[in-house]
């Protein structure tokens, strides 16, 4: 009996894992403003492991729309990203069941990087002195934010309705949402420039 193996997107399966433990947390916390600065070791886990796949999944976009362009943190990311992909920073994500719409890159609009970020860096080398920016509002930017940049780096596969499974909680909202399409078990967004 052979077994066939078809190429993984390990970056795309990862954030479906940090979706379904965002859904898990939502039986704990409830995603409302009055909860935003609720933090806790759970949230540092996802805070940390959100935005570490933010740093890997940016650097593998910006070698792709620029490969010849030598890119090491968030300030050389937001260059490439925001010249390569102009609607970045005005990307909105929905979460429709929770009524929430964030803008995790909006920042980059003013050559700033999110606050969400420098609350990941705080968290992760001081957190005894930032442990309370692991909270709901830096981890649910984060989350959207490592969203919008798969979108980009898996266009290929979200094109041809082959970006699976699809993730239960993030959607993107309002105007940049041209066209979409609802696949077998895939949802494509035309997002891209």
């Amino acid at each position: 009996m052979a077994i066939i193996e078809e190429p993984k997107r390990i970056h795309w399966n990862y954030f479906i894992a940090i979706d379904s433990d965002i859904e898990n947390l939502s039986r704990y916390i409830e995603f409302t403003e009055a909860n935003f600065a609720t933090y806790s070791i759970e949230l540092v886990r996802l805070l940390l492991s959100a935005a570490s796949e933010i740093d890997v999944v940016a650097k593998l976009l910006c070698e792709k729309l620029s490969p010849n362009t030598k890119v090491v943190d968030i300030n050389d990311y937001r260059k490439v990203l925001t010249n390569s992909l102009p609607k970045i920073s005005g990307l909105k994500v929905l979460m429709p069941i929770y009524g929430l719409e964030l803008t995790p890159w909006s920042n980059w609009k003013d050559n700033k990087n999110p606050n969400w970020w420098q609350s990941y860096n705080n968290v992760k080398h001081q957190r005894s002195l930032h442990f309370s920016e692991a909270n709901l509002k830096n981890v649910l930017n984060a989350v959207s934010g490592l969203y919008i940049l798969l979108l980009y780096l898996y266009k290929d596969d979200a094109v041809k309705l082959e970006l699976k499974p699809v993730q239960k909680l993030f959607k993107l909202t309002g105007v940049q949402i041209k066209d979409w399409a609802v696949g077998a078990d895939s949802i494509y967004y035309d997002i891209y420039e």
